[in-house]
């Protein structure tokens, strides 16, 4: 990747990746459907395996001004998608749930204002359980929020502790609790693989969490990510026979009490599948504001444009009044897009169509004749003409599978 330099007032940075389009030029019948993602880049506390950008909040959170600023982003970014619609919103983080109920109030009727939303869409943020407050949550519900998912990791205090999080079990408890009041469709996110984790532990957890009703749950192994306080100093956590044993575990147990696992880290009830993670995953059109926040954009001229705003927040919040919110924006060369439609479809267990690739990327199946065929020899792949689905060992060697996929 090409070194990102810093946005002066007037320039944003723009990347020539030197990739000529292999001899297919991208056509696009129709625009894949768009989401807008939106983020808030503070937290309380950064805990130690986060890799997400996000700041710790030091002072009082700048909510009005960044809120404005958001606005101003929106805005500047119409002429992109107009006419489009959103089909779903994603309100992630750092803590969304720090801001205030007018706050989210306010945020989700500018929205409105510009673009036009779907009327059944899913509407998602993201709380931590040291934020919630029942009357809040309930204001949240009433301004639209229909989805929330909850940063619960474990129910386990000692394993709470270790993972830096801000919240105890009974916190965690209580966070579902209110969650399940106001909302009917909550997913909650849980590790697993935890420092010293016991499989009796991770069993423990999965069954409180089923306790409650819950509708979906976003199961993550703890990985050791560069630039994280885990990085420079490594817990002791379970070997790879353990962690395989929570795997087949929680397959079982997920499947016995009715949910569906539809991608590689998330578990639904019939209905309850995350609409604005599918739309990640098959590769759809998303704007992100905010900032860090990352698009991918197909544009009427049949190229596909990938931005990021500026990710440092006070330099983001000054440089919006100049109309700069990028830090770097480029066309993905046509030889990059069916990897990275596979890089993401193949994490979905079910598969997709044949079509869905075309309609997507604007090419031909036909230019993955090589890498389909090779990754079907190995038994990572099931390929049909019309549908292409991961086998069993492709979903556990997901990440040798989509490597067969790279760009010469």
């Amino acid at each position: 990747m090409i070194p990102i330099r810093p946005v002066t007032a007037n320039r944003v940075v723009t990347r020539d990746t030197g990739k000529t389009d292999g001899g297919n030029t991208p056509h696009f019948d129709v625009l894949p459907p768009l989401a807008l993602y939106i983020h808030i880049p503070w937290c309380i506390r950064k805990c130690p395996y986060c890799d997400f950008y996000s700041h710790e909040k030091h002072s009082v959170l700048p909510e009005s001004d960044y809120l404005d600023v958001l606005r101003r982003d929106l805005e500047l970014s119409l002429p992109m998608i107009w006419g489009r619609k959103v089909s779903s919103i994603f309100i992630g983080g750092g803590t969304p749930s720090l801001l205030s109920a007018a706050g989210v109030d306010k945020l989700l009727s500018f929205v409105r204002e510009c673009l036009p939303v779907l009327p059944d869409a899913e509407i998602s943020m993201e709380a931590n359980p040291g934020t919630f407050e029942a009357g809040r949550f309930k204001s949240y519900r009433e301004s639209g929020i229909n989805r929330l998912s909850i940063g619960i990791q474990s129910f386990n205090q000692e394993l709470l502790h270790k993972l830096g999080r801000i919240h105890d079990a009974d916190e965690a408890r209580n966070a579902v609790e209110i969650a399940q009041r106001y909302f009917d469709n909550v997913n909650l996110d849980l590790m697993y693989g935890l420092p010293e984790q016991t499989q009796m532990q991770l069993q423990e957890d999965i069954s409180t969490a089923l306790s409650f009703g819950t509708q979906h749950l976003s199961l993550y192994q703890l990985t050791i990510e560069p630039n994280t306080y885990y990085f420079k100093h490594p817990p002791a956590l379970p070997d790879e026979d353990v962690v395989d044993g929570m795997q087949k575990w929680l397959e079982e147990a997920t499947a016995d009490a009715g949910f569906s696992h539809y991608e590689v880290s998330a578990y639904a009830r019939s209905g309850r599948q995350c609409w604005h993670n599918r739309n990640y995953w098959l590769f759809g059109d998303y704007l992100g504001i905010g900032a860090a926040a990352h698009s991918k954009i197909t544009l009427p001229d049949q190229r596909v444009v990938r931005q990021m705003r500026l990710r440092n927040p006070e330099l983001y919040m000054r440089n919006i009044a100049q109309g700069i919110p990028l830090e770097e924006q480029f066309d993905v060369p046509a030889a990059d897009l069916g990897f990275e439609f596979m890089l993401n479809a193949l994490r979905l267990m079910d598969g997709f169509s044949s079509v869905l690739f075309t309609e997507r990327t604007g090419l031909p199946i036909s230019i993955l004749d090589k890498p389909l065929e090779k990754a079907s020899g190995l038994g990572l792949l099931e390929v049909s003409p019309v549908h292409i689905q991961p086998t069993a060992l492709g979903k556990r060697f997901l990440n040798d599978l989509q490597q067969i996929f790279l760009p010469d």
